[in-house]
């Protein structure tokens, strides 16, 4: 009897032993992928970066976010859209991951589940394509917000599209985008995610020598109105959710370009 009871410690021990050690690794883990995620990647253009009302700005290797942890989901994402990140390669679709660099925790995928909402890519797979890694990086949850569908894949996939074609004629475009958090919103799931009211995308072109910028302001609903109806001062953009864009340019083309809602040099 007395051996059972201290086989059974034992046994008790070495298990405590295990869990203990994979516990270890596990935190580990996601203190070095945290890390990871606060050192900017080269692939990003960092002079572009927006400011975060977070504080919680992660880089990744092809995009960084600035994660509203009150929201459950970015404030912004930006990357670079270059002409050589254009690619018409097919990768089959991962699964969602929660994003381990989001030091307060990213949302689960699983909130999105029966909600309604499609998860929104804010950096699209499609402007993503040049490599399978990349391409898998839309997928953490840091990247999406629920879009009603007919939205998804109606007039702010007709604006993604439009997005790559300004990369290819212009040698490629800095595009920062995502939901306006702020106002009434309703919210999904456990970790009540919020669902915006309007999604905004601001581009700017420094390659051709003439540097231009255009920002697009959109209610969360399906439109067949052409895109230009959309078009928006950065200024807007910038009272709307409190961000400071561009803040790296000089003063007065910053002041210049960012007050304009002129689409005058982004042909349609």
């Amino acid at each position: 009897m007395k051996k059972r009871t201290l086989y059974s410690v034992v046994a008790i021990l070495l298990i405590l032993v295990v869990f203990g050690y994979e516990y270890v690794l596990e935190e580990k883990e996601s203190s070095e992928i945290i890390k990871e995620g606060s050192v900017t990647k080269t692939d990003t253009n960092e002079y572009f970066l927006p400011s975060s009302t977070t504080d919680q700005i992660v880089h990744h290797a092809n995009y960084s976010l600035s994660y509203s942890e009150t929201h459950e989901q970015a404030e912004w994402v930006a990357y670079e859209l270059k002409k050589s990140h254009l690619s018409s390669t097919n990768f089959k679709r991962p699964y969602f991951e929660i994003d381990k660099a989001v030091k307060t925790g990213a949302a689960h995928w699983r909130n999105y589940k029966k909600s309604g909402y499609d998860r929104g890519h804010l950096c699209p797979a499609g402007d993503r394509r040049f490599s399978k890694e990349a391409h898998d990086e839309t997928f953490l949850t840091s990247n999406i917000s629920p879009q009603e569908h007919q939205f998804n894949a109606g007039i702010w996939n007709t604006l993604e599209h439009k997005v790559r074609y300004w990369a290819r004629k212009y040698d490629g475009v800095f595009v920062i985008t995502g939901g306006v958090l702020k106002g009434n919103m309703k919210t999904i799931g456990d970790e009540d995610v919020s669902v915006p009211n309007q999604f905004y995308k601001v581009l700017i072109d420094s390659n051709t020598g003439n540097t231009k910028m255009i920002a697009f302001l959109m209610s969360h609903k399906d439109s067949n109105q052409p895109l230009y109806k959309f078009v928006v001062s950065v200024d807007e953009i910038e009272a709307l959710t409190g961000i400071d864009f561009f803040a790296e340019l000089d003063d007065n083309i910053e002041n210049r370009l960012e007050a304009s809602s002129s689409y005058k040099g982004w042909s349609f």
